[in-house]
């Protein structure tokens, strides 16, 4: 009896146990369950754009505007490596999938307007200022970005009517984002104290440009932003060509076109992606221009690198924001006459006092800025050694500024020099010849290469007699013929 009672007993903390084994397997497979959908909305949280704990703060200063550069370009660079697509379904309006790719991509993003649409006049400057052989190098992506289905068709004959044969030649697309791949529009945060439309509408743009971006990624080399109220400067591929060529070697995230808002900004097409997610993460903060100086200064290019004069001018009177006045011109734009100089790389240096940090380098430079020295001396100069022997066909230099225009060079001349002598850093041309004198501050001449019969190593600014005042080089300019040989 004692042993059947003991039998019992332990077939009963048997079946204890047993349960319990059971309770704990299905709360292990419950607490799994958990994890693992935990772990896909967390998943799903980061693709989306967003940031977690140990970012916010990169969050916090970009909305305010705040962003260090030299503080989180490693930052941005860790959290956006992007190479990748983001997962959308484009719809083709007009056109179809490139058959190769161009050289250069120019973006365009429209939406309805209340007063006036600028559109297909942009699109028939951009083809008419360009050549033949130029048409074969671009392509021109325009996204109709409004939800309202009846003007998106609307604009889709019409530019379908005016651009057929650009269409059929494979160099025009439209395309088109259905609104549900887009994020909330609506209780979006307000920044700068904008009314609440207004962040809707900035906002909003900035996703639109992000889904183009996305879309032209592997279209070309090159990718240009521009606006849909938009004239372009003769033969403007031209000239960015010649821009990139100049700058070959050189590392930059962003040459300008234009100094207004986004139009005329030149990307590497293999920076749109880590551009487009970066306007989606950051959609809500801030305008899609400031955003783009923030992008140029975490990819650690510190300074605007513009040229002028500019290629694009916006036209439109009338915004795509409430139909609200805007009369924005480029005052450096030239619609016929473009003329980018080369300035081939080079050392520059000078014997001159500098006031503070306007050194040299800048007056040679596409920065919007200027060399400043103090008073000059007879026998002052300003030197440039090219890197290599050069053909040189028109120069110019500009001293003195708007706001002080009389530190200028008051008596100088230019000269162009062969032969160099010296180690690096101390490289000079032995013998120099004397091109002609400043006038009122300026310089320039043509037809340099029919005057110097050898190739030019060097160039000097030279002072001709000591001045009280300050001088100001605004700028030089050098454009080059051909290419000696070597």
């Amino acid at each position: 009896v004692t042993l059947l009672y003991a039998f019992l007993h332990m077939r009963q903390n048997l079946k204890y146990f047993d349960k319990m084994r059971c309770l704990r397997k299905r709360s292990a497979v419950s607490f799994l369950g958990v994890l693992v959908i935990c772990l896909l909305f967390m998943n799903l949280y980061i693709e989306d754009g967003y940031v977690l704990e140990g970012d916010k703060q990169l969050i916090r200063e970009t909305a305010t505007h705040q962003l260090n550069p030299e503080r989180y370009v490693h930052t941005f660079k860790d959290l956006s490596n992007f190479s990748g697509s983001i997962n959308i379904s484009y719809r083709y309006l007009a056109g179809t999938p490139l058959p190769r790719k161009r050289y250069l991509t120019i973006g365009l993003s429209s939406v309805k307007r209340k007063k006036g649409n600028y559109l297909l006049e942009t699109i028939k400057s951009i083809f008419e200022q360009s050549s033949y052989e130029e048409l074969k190098e671009i392509a021109v992506v325009v996204q109709l970005a409004d939800f309202d289905s009846a003007w998106c068709e609307g604009m889709v004959q019409d530019i379908s009517q005016k651009f057929a044969h650009h269409i059929i030649a494979g160099r025009l697309i439209v395309i088109h984002v259905p609104e549900e791949y887009y994020p909330v529009l609506d209780g979006l945060k307000r920044n700068y104290n904008d009314p609440e439309d207004r962040v809707k509408f900035r906002s909003k743009q900035n996703v639109d440009y992000a889904f183009l971006l996305n879309f032209c990624a592997n279209l070309s080399d090159y990718y240009v932003m521009l606006e849909d109220d938009v004239r372009c400067s003769r033969n403007f591929l031209t000239a960015v060509k010649k821009v990139i060529t100049s700058r070959e070697g050189s590392y930059w995230v962003t040459l300008e076109f234009s100094k207004l808002g986004y139009i005329g900004k030149l990307y590497h097409s293999h920076d749109l992606p880590r551009l487009a997610h970066f306007l989606l993460m950051f959609y809500q903060e801030m305008p899609c221009d400031w955003l783009l100086i923030h992008f140029r200064g975490l990819l650690a290019q510190k300074e605007v690198i513009r040229f002028k004069p500019s290629l694009f001018q916006h036209m439109g009177y009338y915004s795509s924001y409430k139909g609200a006045e805007n009369k924005l011109k480029d005052d450096d734009f030239e619609e016929e006459s473009f003329d980018i100089p080369d300035n081939p790389p080079a050392n520059l240096h000078t014997n001159m006092n500098v006031f503070e940090n306007y050194e040299a380098s800048k007056a040679y430079s596409s920065i919007d800025e200027y060399f400043w020295g103090k008073a000059p001396s007879t026998g002052d100069f300003y030197g440039i050694v090219f890197e290599k022997p050069i053909k040189i066909s028109k120069i110019k230099v500009v001293t003195g500024t708007e706001d002080r225009q009389n530190d200028i060079l008051h008596h100088g001349a230019l000269e162009v020099g062969e032969k160099i002598v010296g180690s690096e850093k101390g490289r000079q041309c032995t013998t120099y010849l004397r091109l002609g004198e400043f006038k009122n501050g300026n310089f320039e001449i043509a037809d340099v290469e029919h005057k110097v019969l050898f190739d030019i190593n060097c160039m000097r600014i030279l002072v001709t007699k000591s001045q009280k005042e300050w001088l100001i080089i605004r700028s030089i300019s050098v454009w080059t013929s051909q290419t000696p040989n070597q």
